[in-house]
Order: structure tokens, then sequence, then C-alpha cells
């Protein structure tokens, strides 16, 4: 009995199904309504909360910009750091291209009225907002205001060593981003060539004196030099190589390490812009080279310290082979779903220089800075959305195979290059 009041109940209930009226229709079609319209909202809210979070951060930069001619030098300071974090981390083009005479002033102002560490910072900042700006007049502009005065600190002896350093690094990039006369580029090449050829070891074996944080200035102008030997014509750099190529191994004997490395590199940086301007070029002090750098490829000297000699001798061994075989050692850069493959001494120096400035934020640079991307020929920016990058990402498991397939490939490479006996040596 029971199931049949079961049976019946159910039946009851189909029985009792009414068809469908218009007042239902109207409460489907409200209910549909609802929905959309609560999407709608949402997307609204999340716009509103966007725009607003633009906003704040908008009003905070413009706070950044006011306190940068605060009388406190610690408000100073902290309004410079955040500018920098700010540019380095985010494109702001818009935002700064209406700002950058005001910027600039600040920027001006700090160099000339603070002292080290503010005028770090302001060196720091003149170079993100030339990145920010890009190769056009407005960064022009802005680097007509402050070249002067990176040229009065960085030549003055009485000026604190730290800004000194800071110039020099600052006006290299600088000079490369803005400079728009190539006879300015030679000018300011000679102004960095008068502080590292102090560092060089004379014919008759005599070293100079010259303190540690001397030396990091000199290295610092020669870095500079470097750089912007990438952008000068072949028949300048066929001067410079006759001027400097017999003479720039001198820096190989200085004591400091990063003089060393940063020789080295300008070395076989020089050796392939001469080779690409003449294929025949045929240099005298070939083989005394070869042995120099091999000599430091291979250093155990047990005087140095042993992180000091592990990085030289990676560096020098890539350095020796561009000098003997032209080859350069590839390095590969990913960001978001784009590589970029560093083949050459120019396009690693170029690299090194501006990541020096913008730190963790070069590979977001790398995919949406439309400047940096000319630089490095990627074309222009590619706009994907999180969905597609998302579809795009390759599994846990496909990551740790291609890293674990990358590392034994890598380990059996170097197996090739490490002299063992040298390491139990050390040890």
């Amino acid at each position: 009995m029971p199931r049949t009041k079961k049976r019946s109940g159910r039946g009851g209930q189909q029985g009792n199904v009414q068809p469908f009226s218009d007042e239902d229709a109207s409460i489907e079609t409200l209910s549909h309504c609802s929905s959309l319209s609560e999407r709608t909202s949402a997307a609204e809210e999340a716009g509103e909360t966007e725009e607003m979070a633009q906003e704040d951060f908008q009003y905070k930069l413009k706070v950044y910009i006011d306190s940068t001619v605060d009388k406190s030098a610690k408000t100073r300071q902290g309004a410079l750091d955040g500018l920098k974090t700010a540019m380095a981390t985010k494109i702001l083009y818009e935002f700064i291209s209406e700002r950058r005479m005001t910027i600039t002033d600040s920027i001006e102002r700090c160099l000339k009225k603070g002292k080290g560490v503010e005028q770090c910072a302001a060196a720091s900042l003149a170079c993100l907002l030339c990145i920010q700006l890009g190769s056009g007049i407005e960064s022009e502009e802005v680097f007509k205001t402050l070249k002067p005065v990176f040229k009065t600190i960085l030549n003055d002896g009485a000026a604190n060593i730290q800004a000194r350093q800071a110039c020099a690094t600052s006006l290299g990039l600088c000079t490369l981003v803005a400079e728009d006369d190539i006879m300015d580029v030679y000018a300011t090449m000679e102004c960095f060539e008068s502080l590292f050829t102090r560092s060089y070891v004379s014919e008759d074996g005599s070293r100079p004196s010259v303190n540690p944080q001397t030396t990091q200035l000199h290295t610092n102008a020669l870095l500079s030099w470097a750089l912007l030997l990438t952008i000068c014509t072949g028949s300048h750099i066929r001067v410079i190589a006759q001027k400097h190529l017999a003479k720039l191994p001198r820096l190989l004997e200085n004591d400091n390490v990063n003089m060393r490395i940063a020789a080295g590199e300008t070395i076989a940086l020089l050796f392939e812009l001469i080779r690409d301007v003449d294929p025949e070029f045929d240099y005298d002090g070939w083989e005394p080279l070869c042995e120099q750098l091999n000599a430091l490829a291979t250093d155990c000297n047990k005087h140095r310290a042993k992180t000091d000699k592990r990085k030289q001798r990676s560096v020098f061994r890539d350095v020796l082979k561009a000098v003997e075989e032209g080859d350069f050692q590839s390095e590969t850069i990913r960001f978001a779903t784009e590589r970029m493959v560093i083949d050459s001494w120019v396009k690693k120096r170029t690299y090194d220089a501006f990541r020096e400035f913008v730190g963790s934020g070069m590979n977001y640079h790398l995919q949406a800075n439309e400047f940096i991307r000319n630089v490095f020929e990627l074309g222009p920016p590619m706009l994907i959305d999180s969905a597609a990058l998302k579809a795009m990402k390759s599994s846990r498991l496909e990551r740790h195979l291609y890293n674990a397939a990358a590392f034994k490939a890598r380990t059996k490479a170097r197996n090739k290059f490490r002299d063992k006996r040298v390491d139990v040596g050390e040890f």
C-alpha cells in the first residue's frame, strides 16, 4: 500500500504540473535579466575598482614628485626611491611625459644640492626617466639639462666618490638613449677615457696608486665607455682599436676583480666590433694577449678570494673564446611567452646596462616597453590576455622534466671546461 501511495504521490505531482504560463515567462525573463545585471554590475565594479587603484597610484606619484623638493633630505630620498621603483616596474609614459620637466628640475636640484646617497638616487632616476620616454625629443630635452651636471660631478675630484660612480654609469646610459649627435657621443667617451686610463699599468710595470673606491669609479667609466662603443661608426671603431687595443690588456693586471672582468669583457667586445668592420683584422699582440687571458681563465692564486676566482675564471673562459675563435656563449632570456637570445657581446653589454637600472622589472620592460623592444629588435609589444597565457603555460610535470634535462646537459657541458686538479688544489 505505501508503494501505491508513493507512486500516486509522484503521479499526482506530475499530474499537477501546470503548463508554462505568461507569468512564469515573465519570472524567467526577470531572473535572466537579474543575472545579467549582476554580471554587468560586477564588471562595472571591477572597472571602477581598477580605476580607483590607478587614481590612487597616480596620486602617490604626484606626492613623490612634490616631495623631491622637501626641506628634509630623508623625505627627498624616500621620494626619489619611490619614483625609481614605480618607473622600474610600470610603463608610465603618458603620466611622465606631462611632468617630465618638473621631474627633471627635481633631479637637477638633488644632484646639485644633495649629498652622497641622494645624488646616486637622482642619477639613477634620470636614467629611468630616459628609459620611460624612449629615444626622441622628450628625452633629448631632459638630457640636455642634466648632461652638464653629470659631467661636472664626474670630473670634480672633490665631489662625493659614490656620486661620481653613479654619474659615470648614468651618463653612459643616458647618452645611449638620448644623445642626438654622434660627435657629442665621442666627446663623452673621451671624458670616460680620461678616467679609466688612470688605472693603466705603466710600460715599466709600475702600478698606479688608486684606492678601491676610485678603482670602482674607473670601472664604471670603462663599462660606460664600452656601452657607447656599441653605437660608434666603423671608422671610429678602427681609430679606437688602434689607440686602445694595445693598452686595455694593462687593466687585466689590476688588483680589483671587477676591473679585471670589465677590462676582459671590453676587450672581447672591441674584438667583436673590429672583426665586423674588418673580417681580416690582425692584431700584433694576439699571442701574448691570449696567454694572459688563459692565465686569468685558470687562475689559482691563493691570495685571491675563492668567489672572485670562480667568477673571474667563468668570464675569462668566454673572453678567451671570443678573442681566439670569435665565439660567444649565447644566453636565452624568457619573458611571458617570448624569448630573447643574447648572442653577442654588443647585446650583452646593452642588456646588462639596462638591467642595472630596471632590475627585477627587466622582463616586464622587455615585454611592454616599446623603446627597449626596439633596441633589442623584438618588434611591437604582444598583447596576450590572462586566459591565453594560462592555456599556453606548460604543466608542472613538463617544466620539471625540462629543467631536469637542461640541468643534466649543462652539467655535462661544464665538466668539459673544468680543471678538476685546480679545484682540488683550492680545497
